[in-house]
């Protein structure tokens, strides 16, 4: 039995289950390591992995029961941007880092974004419809009421690692770029071409609002019925991030009573939606199914992240991206020798 033991739930996260860990494996080659799957029901996941170093967390919550469950518990890794399924308070107070993956696949989910803002702007799902459906004159009516995107404002709710590089990509278009993070130094949004605003102003002057905030208890239902009153009636909202930062009810309010256009929307409040979700039925609303940041890179990077992350663990050593810098102050972390000091994911 290996020294180190790294626990999981049975099962994948955002792929087929039965993949293997060969991914992860590679930077714990010559380790003492393995990888165990446990149950995914929490008692008998806490009963399995009682002698668990550390947590590969997919499939399942990892819970205050659970990290308080396992006395050795060194780590917990996540193959993911956001650690909303982590209780990262519980681990903060017990010293366990939480890791994640910041920077691995925000470039898809960039893309995304503005295929998304382009795709709602351009009406491009309601086109080709009306292609389909032989209304081949209805075309170029509809769209003498958009107008060209140059000059338009983009304005983002967070300025994170996704917000900043789709205002890269979105800057050659000819958007003029705002943004609201109260977390961001204001000196760090003109290096991307952004102007600092407050989320009233984002609101109210922006054509496409871009939410990013992270899932956190305090962006919980963030937007709210209030926040999309103040948009344009001509607005788009997108939103690649996370679908609990959005009361969505008050999203779909907001469509169905026209007090914006448009919405693209990568993530929503329940996934997947239930049937009678009346964003499905709106022909003001383009959807894709949480797939922002997949591409064929996107399992190997995540798991060879999370495998270093282990590593780093097993050398103790601190790990690249942890989300709950305060377990600094741990007593029990003090050993550890810092590898980096990137904190966490702004997405």
């Amino acid at each position: 039995m290996a020294k180190f033991k790294i626990f999981t739930p049975a099962g994948a996260s955002f792929t087929t289950a039965g993949g293997g860990y060969n991914h992860e494996m590679e930077a714990l080659e010559g380790q003492d390591a393995e990888i165990i799957e446990g149950p995914v029901e929490e008692d008998g996941f806490i009963a399995a992995a009682k002698d668990a170093d550390a947590l590969y967390a997919k499939g399942i919550h990892i819970t205050k029961k659970i990290i308080d469950g396992l006395p050795k518990l060194r780590i917990i890794a996540l193959g993911s941007v956001g650690v909303d399924q982590v209780d990262v308070a519980a681990a903060t107070a017990r010293g366990i880092p939480v890791t994640n993956c910041p920077d691995t696949f925000i470039e898809e989910v960039a893309d995304h974004v503005m295929a998304l803002l382009l795709a709602s702007h351009r009406r491009v799902i309601g086109q080709d419809k009306m292609v389909r459906d032989g209304r081949w004159r209805e075309g170029r009516p509809e769209l003498l009421k958009i107008p060209r995107l140059m000059g338009q404002t983009l304005g983002f709710i967070a300025f994170g690692h996704v917000a900043r590089l789709v205002a890269m990509r979105a800057k050659p278009f000819g958007l003029r770029l705002i943004a609201y993070d109260p977390f961001i130094e204001e000196l760090v949004m003109p290096q991307y071409g952004v102007e600092p605003a407050t989320l009233s102003e984002v609101l109210a002057q922006s054509d496409f609002v871009s939410m990013h905030a992270p899932a956190t208890p305090e962006a919980q239902g963030m937007l709210k019925e209030k926040h999309f009153r103040q948009m344009k009636p001509t607005a788009v909202f997108i939103n690649c991030g996370r679908g609990p930062t959005v009361d969505e009810a008050a999203l779909i309010k907001a469509l169905d009573e026209k007090w914006i256009a448009h919405a693209g929307l990568d993530v929503l409040e329940q996934e997947p939606p239930g049937d009678n979700n009346p964003l499905l039925r709106m022909d003001n609303v383009t959807l894709s199914a949480h797939t922002a940041s997949a591409s064929a890179r996107f399992d190997p990077a995540r798991k060879r992240r999370v495998g270093q992350e282990l590593a780093l663990a097993i050398a103790g050593k601190w790990p690249m991206s942890c989300v709950n810098p305060s377990v600094l102050a741990k007593s029990e972390l003090r050993r550890w020798q810092p590898v980096s000091m990137e904190r966490g994911p702004n997405s």
